[in-house]
């Protein structure tokens, strides 16, 4: 979609690639599919290329054999999620016109605030106590995030993989099995919370809000919708009256409170929650900058590419014969036939492969083929 937006305009688009390590598989495929439509149309994709990424590793060797335009470094110690304050978050946000120096200078203004030893005048320290508080220190409640500006439409969205990620864990610092995490979600106010709102005021109550509340409205005065009454003003009212309906039955509630939102103001709200992810990581003692789990899905997906070749490889050596699941699976010495099954219907909805297939009275009774034209 992006790529048929940008049409010929290829010829003047500026591609950042991020990948702390250049292993992952979906930068490297995003990278390989917009190299190939700067290629189809005869332009020089290492001319419209930068990397962000660590020093020596996969992207930054490919970055530098195929003359890329500029490497941008990162350090080995700073995860994706923490990154924003590295080259990973700040270039693309110059390139968006945004002041990368006010939005550092917002961060390092929250980090003196969250050194604050006393936990009442650390907002980091209060926001981590308040998640352990409404949480019972096991995250027995989601965090649902309601930003009140347009402008923060992604944060919740930001938020679901800094604190997932941080906070999800199954053991602890101690190895003991604790199945720790918060569930993030959310969307903006008040548009959004139409969606959501029913079931947060008279559904299940396992669950916090957090609203972003931001003062100002906009630069200059706003127009009038009603006598003296603005969309800034009613959106104020949307969201008192949001948080006092949740209040009525009992919900629980924490208010962010920003006087604008600016570089600045984002830097320190970023920065907030980096803070307290660590805080409230340290209460419940766990690691928050590892993620074992997403490396177990980045080796589970290996081994369903395995299947596939074990699949086309049995294949290609009975080029005239068709398979049911049973025969296919013992033929190329796969155990898991339902991932199997799962690899062949991909395989038979896409021409990449050429595999057919004749649907039988129940999906897993199809069988499936080499069309003549794959041969």
């Amino acid at each position: 979609l992006v790529l048929s937006q940008i049409g010929h305009d290829l010829n003047q688009t500026l591609v950042i690639i991020i990948s702390k390590s250049g292993g992952t598989k979906e930068t490297r495929n995003g990278l390989f599919e917009i190299q190939s439509a700067f290629e189809r149309l005869a332009l020089d994709f290492s001319r419209h290329a930068v990397a962000v990424t660590g020093n020596g590793s996969q992207l930054d060797d490919y970055a530098r054999e195929h003359e890329f335009l500029e490497v941008f470094p990162m350090w080995d110690w700073v995860g994706g999620r923490t990154s924003e304050f590295s080259a990973v978050g700040l270039l693309p946000a110059a390139l968006q016109g945004i002041d990368i120096g006010e939005m550092l200078e917002g961060a390092a203004a929250m980090d003196v605030a969250t050194r604050e030893s006393d936990p009442w005048k650390n907002p980091a320290a209060l926001l981590a106590a308040m998640w352990y508080f409404t949480g019972n220190g096991k995250g027995d409640k989601q965090m649902v995030v309601l930003p009140y500006k347009d402008r923060l439409l992604l944060f919740s969205r930001y938020l679901q993989q800094l604190v997932m990620e941080s906070i999800g864990k199954e053991h602890d610092l101690d190895g003991k099995v604790v199945n720790q995490g918060i569930a993030v979600y959310g969307n903006k106010g008040s548009t959004d919370q139409h969606a959501y709102v029913q079931q947060l005021r008279d559904g299940r109550s396992d669950f916090f809000v957090t609203f972003i509340e931001v003062l100002k409205d906009r630069l200059g005065e706003s127009m009038k919708v009603e006598e003296n009454v603005t969309a800034g003003d009613y959106l104020l009212g949307f969201y008192l009256g949001t948080r006092a309906a949740l209040h009525e039955k009992g919900r629980q509630s924490i208010t962010v409170t920003l006087s604008e939102v600016s570089a600045r103001s984002v830097g320190m709200l970023i920065a907030l929650y980096e803070r307290t992810v660590g805080l409230y990581a340290s209460l419940i003692n766990v690691n928050a900058y590892h993620q074992p789990g997403v490396e177990a899905g980045k080796k589970a997906a290996g081994e369903v590419l395995k299947v596939q070749g074990k699949a086309l490889a049995a294949m290609h050596a009975h080029t005239d014969r068709t398979w049911d699941l049973e025969a296919l699976a013992a033929e190329a010495g796969v155990e898991d036939v339902e991932t199997l099954f799962k690899v062949m219907e991909h395989m038979a909805s896409n021409p990449d492969h050429g595999v057919q297939k004749t649907a039988g009275s129940v999906p897993w009774e199809a069988t499936y083929k080499l069309s003549r034209q794959s041969l």
